[in-house]
This record gives C-alpha cells, structure tokens and sequence, in this order.
C-alpha cells in the first residue's frame, strides 16, 4: 500500500473560497457502483454534457519541448512549436490563430507588411498601426475597437485621428464589420502609463466608464499591473489573467510562482474585477459591514434565523453601496467584460488572450458572449456556469458535487497507510456518527446530526482530508471537537468587500422565500442526502436579503461563442464549481477543448506555487497558449498535488 501525502498549499485569494491542495481521486473498488454508499450519478442524458474520459484516461499526449513553441531568432521552431495556422512566421513574431501577424508587426492597408511585420490576412498586429496610405506606422497603436477615420492615421503611440472614434451605438469589430447594436465603443484613450510598484510588477490604472451603456456618464478606475515577459524581444504579447476571488495583484504580490512561468512567453497583466484593488488602492470598496457567513443558517435553521441573516446580508449591501458610490451600478460581469476589452485595446492588442480562473472565468465567459470576434486563446479553469438559467438545477449541481467529494474522501482513505479511520469505511462511518449524534464535545455542547453534516462537509476539501479523518476517528471514540471545530464559524472580517455583491448581482439577482427553500431544500435531501444537501443554504445564503432593485447580468446561454478558441480546464476534486456545470459551459462553447484533471479547484495556480512546473496539466495549458495546440479528446491529467 502506497502512502500518499497531501502538500499544504495556500494561494491567492482562492483560499477565500475554498483550501485548494486536493489529491488525486482513487478509484472505488470493484462492485461499488452496485453499493448502496456509492457516490449519485449525474443525470444521464443531460442536455449538453460532456462525458468524462473513462477508467485510466486516454495516453498521455506529448508535451512541448523546449521552450514551448516558441521561436528561434531566423524564424524556425523549437522542437514541439510552430507556426500558428495560415503562414509561416519571421524573426521575432508568431502567427496568431487565423495567420494574423504576431507582436512585431503588421500590415498596411494595400496588403503590405508594416515595419518588421509578417504577411497576414487580416488586421493590424500588436505593435505597428496602420496608416492611410497601406505602410507600417512608427510605433503607433490600431485600437481594436475604433474604425478608421477620415485620414485619420497612427502616431507614435496614439490612436486613430478624426472620426475615427465608435459612436455610442457600437464599435467596429478587427475586420471592419459593424459591431453589435447597442454595444458601447471603446473611449479614444491611448496606452496605459506604467510606473515600477514593487515585487517585480509594473502597475497601471485603465480609467472606464462606470456605466458602459453609458460611455460618457461617470468613469472610475480599474488596478492593472504587468509582470513583464523574461525577454521581451521575443514575448509573444500580453496575456491578461485574473486569478478569482480576492485581489489577483495582491495573490500574486504573495505567491509569484502561480504565474510567473508564463513570462518565457508573455507579458502577464494581471487585472482587478471591479470594486477588488491593490493594496491600499482608491479601487478597492471597502465595506463598513462585513458580510455574514451563511453557515449561520446550517445551526439555526428556522425562520427566525433566517430573517435575521437576511438582516445582517442587507446591512452588508447597504454599506458597500454607500462605499462604492455611483461605482455600485458596475458591479457586474457585464461591465467587467467591457473593461477588458478597453484593457485589450490599451495593450494595443487585436484579440484579448486571457487565463481566468474560478470567478474569473465567469468573465471570460461574459467576453465571449459580448465579443466573440476579438477574443483570442483562453484557459478558463474551475468555471463556475453562468450558462444555467435555472436556480434549482444549480443547486442541484452543487449538491451532488458535494456528495461525491464525500466518496472520493472515503477512496483516499481506504488506500492511504495511517489514515485514522483504518480500513473503516469512511460513509459507513458517517452514517453511524448521523444514528448516534447529538455527539459529545470536551466543551460540552453537543453536535446535532445537522451540524454533524455540516462540518463534514466543510472537511471535504481536499487539503483538509487528513484532519477530517482525524476528527471522525475522535468522534467515533466519543469525541466529537474536531468536528465542532470543522463547523465553526469564523468571526466576521473588516472591512467587507464588494465581490459577494458582484456575485450576487451576476448568479442571484431574485432569491427564493423562506418556505420555497425549504421545499428546494427537500429536492437536494432527496439527491444527495449525507452532506450534498448542505449547500443549499450556503449558495442561497451569500444573496439573501440584498436590497432589490439591483444591477444584474444573470445567467444565460452562451449564443455569440462561435469561432472562439477556448480551452476548459475540469477537476475532478473541485468541490467549489460542480464538474458538472464547467461540463456544460465547454458543450456550449462551439469548438471548446476539455482538459480534465484529477485535482481540485486552482489545480494550475497551485501547481505553480508548489513548483511543479512539468506537469501534465501545465503543459499542456502552456502549449495551448503559446502554440494553440490543443489537448487530445479525452485527455486526463491525473492528480499531481500528492506525492507518492
């Protein structure tokens, strides 16, 4: 028997939402399927979905040498990269998707090459603009949205001249077709003013319009800062990341590695969502009231609980509004979808390349559906899905992702030498606890089957495995803190922040009465009865009692997705956005690729925290975005945060 350790990772602000350090999940043994404690199938059929890949995954596929795809200096590709579609590339530049010419040139209007550019078919590329008469401009800028105006030509570094500019009835898309009716342009402001801000980043502020349907209404500010490319005679151009929840710049002021790899090819820009910031930022809206945790209505489930929640939810709202000011109209994905491709065209790119993970895949997902034409290569991993219209159905999908972790929790013990629980089976001894609870604590205060539930559930994050092993062992011995401590709930932190209300504003704009959550909540009890069924009130609880009406951007199909070049990144172990629904936004985006891996949620991040930087997971991300190679169909990266 192997013995098998889990690495303590924390990173970034994922850690606000979950400890992300996950095992691989060991298969069940023979017969479980047939068990009455194996794990709840997703629904077979499903409209849309996207099958796993089976028992033992496909063969591994190869990965990129070298530098990853990446030129040599007389335009011939290292081992493992190329050309990208369309044409073959010369000295310092790359094809993008498409043949359109990499960062060190591009054409002029009559079809020829601009200042050290590559011949392409469409558009101008990231560093030489476009002049009337077809030649390659001096440093100038092609903002990607602005149609050309009247002699309107590129100056050094400047943007189109006269009439040039999109009218607040939308922008031209890169080959000159008239953008979507009703989307703003965006406004005619050059580069971004980059100043050193410590840790090896460069910083920037992009100013937006608070309201992008109103592009002339109040502007506020978004946090940019640039971890610049290793070499930038041979960066490929920017790739913007946002990390999820918490500060993306302050994540990685903390933990460079999680991105830092990323700079053999690009220049990584990391922005803010809007209201989130850099430390000591005017961006940042810092509530007076701190946002109350939902596992408050796990321990007291009734009605009166509930409405104080809502109380204590609306006090929080109330107090980021008044923070952020007119800014609070802004606090959504479809603005920030908006500012980043204002951000795109300041970086003087023709299409965004963007790695998003967790929350920040809900913005990729918005940029898909609001610009498809201009987006380029995006990793998007732990993707929550904007795409299911329906409350029921995700809380589902929570649930029955909840109760799996349950299993797999019980698979890695069962296979790992010194787990607490011996060869016991782990649900077997989760129902027994249930029977027998209230369970005794040293304090005294006994633990109800309720919150017995509940702290299993918290437990189930991966990285949190052994101590939930630990606690249930205590408790079956008749000790029942460890698990008291599992389900406590932490004290309020100040000040607030406005990222549950984006949230809110993006997923829930309507939350369900009392009485009709206790009904929705007898569906989950009846799907995923140990502890999937917990959830419910966690999803519902972040929402209730915000002050309606409120700016909202709530789920919807992805109809705009065409052409787009995506790559989905799945873990098995993510117990924070359900498999199940990152499934289902990959079968709506046309030619998306799928990327399962045996980890949990932030599985890249990590990888790149713990100096795992091999693996088959970042590989083959990497050799996505630099090459625009994609993963075999079915390819199944095992779990790499353990050692053997």
């Amino acid at each position: 028997m192997v013995q098998r350790t889990i690495r303590m990772t924390a990173v970034l602000g994922v850690a606000a939402t979950a400890a992300l350090t996950p095992p691989a999940v060991l298969a069940a043994g023979a017969g479980a399927a047939a068990s009455p404690m194996s794990p709840p199938a997703d629904p077979a059929g499903a409209p849309g979905s996207v099958s796993a890949p089976g028992p033992g995954g496909p063969a591994d596929v190869r990965g990129s040498a070298g530098a990853a795809g990446a030129l040599e200096p007389d335009g011939s590709a290292r081992i493992g990269g190329g050309a990208g579609s369309g044409g073959s590339a010369r000295t310092g530049g790359v094809l993008e998707p498409g043949g359109s010419a990499g960062p060190r040139g591009a054409l002029g209007s009559d079809g020829s090459a601009g200042n050290g550019g590559v011949l392409a078919p469409g558009g101008a590329g990231a560093r030489d603009a476009l002049v009337s008469g077809g030649s390659g401009g001096t440093q100038g800028v092609l903002d990607g949205p602005v149609g050309a105006g009247s002699g309107g030509l590129a100056g050094g570094g400047g943007v189109l001249g006269s009439g040039g500019s999109a009218g607040d009835r939308g922008g031209l898309e890169l080959d000159g077709s008239a953008g979507v009716v009703g989307r703003p342009g965006v406004p005619k402001r050059g580069g971004l003013a980059w100043w050193d801000c410590g840790d090896r980043l460069q910083c920037a502020k992009l100013s937006v319009p608070v309201d992008w349907a109103r592009p002339r209404a109040p502007r506020t500010e978004i946090d940019v800062a640039r971890m610049p490319a290793q070499d930038p005679l041979r960066s490929l151009g920017a790739l913007v990341v946002n990390t999820g929840p918490g500060s993306t710049i302050q994540g990685v002021r903390a933990r460079p590695d999680t991105v830092s790899e990323l700079t053999r090819w690009f220049d990584v820009v990391l922005v803010e969502p809007r209201g989130l910031g850099d430390r000591d930022s005017a961006a940042t809206v810092r509530c007076s009231v701190a946002q109350p945790d939902p596992a408050r209505l796990q321990f007291a489930p009734g009605a009166a609980e509930w409405r104080s929640y809502a109380r204590d939810n609306a006090a929080y709202d109330r107090s980021c509004r008044i923070a952020a000011g007119p800014a609070y109209a802004g606090l959504t994905s479809w603005q920030v979808a908006h500012d980043l491709d204002a951000l795109r065209a300041a970086l003087g790119e023709p299409r965004l390349r963007y790695f998003g993970n967790a929350y920040g895949a809900v913005y990729g997902q918005a940029y898909l559906e609001l610009f498809p034409r201009r987006a380029g290569r995006m990793y998007l991993e732990g993707v929550p899905d904007h795409t299911e219209t329906s409350l029921g159905r995700r809380l589902i999908a929570h649930a029955r992702a909840t109760e799996r972790q349950l299993y797999a929790f019980r698979d890695w013990c069962r296979t790992r030498l010194g787990c607490p629980l011996g060869g016991d089976d782990a649900v077997a001894v989760f129902d027994d606890l249930i029977d027998r609870a209230p369970l005794p604590t040293r304090a005294g205060h006994a633990l109800d089957a309720r919150r017995t539930a509940a702290a299993v559930a918290a437990g189930l994050t991966a990285s949190r495995w052994p101590e939930l092993a630990r606690a249930m062992s205590a408790a079956r011995a008749g000790d029942a803190s460890g698990l008291a401590a599992l389900a406590a709930v932490p004290a309020p932190v100040l000040p607030g922040t406005a990222d549950r209300a984006l949230l809110c504003h993006d997923f829930m704009p309507a939350v369900p009465g009392y009485r009709r959550f206790l009904a929705m909540e007898s569906r989950l009890r009846a799907v995923a009865p140990r502890v999937g069924w917990t959830r419910g009130r966690h999803e519902v609880g972040r929402c209730l009692g915000m002050r309606q009406p409120a700016p909202s951007w709530p789920p919807r199909p992805l109809s705009r997705a065409k052409g787009s070049s995506v790559l989905i990144g799945i873990g098995r172990l993510d117990d924070v956005t359900p498999s199940s629904g990152a499934a289902r936004v990959a079968a709506r985006i046309p030619g998306a690729a799928v990327l399962w891996h045996g980890d949990g949620p932030g599985a890249y991040l990590l990888h790149g925290a713990a100096k795992l930087r091999a693996t088959c997971l970042r590989t083959r991300v990497h050799d996505y975005l630099v090459n625009g190679v994609r993963p075999e169909p079915r390819t199944d990266c095992p779990g790499e945060l353990t050692e053997g």
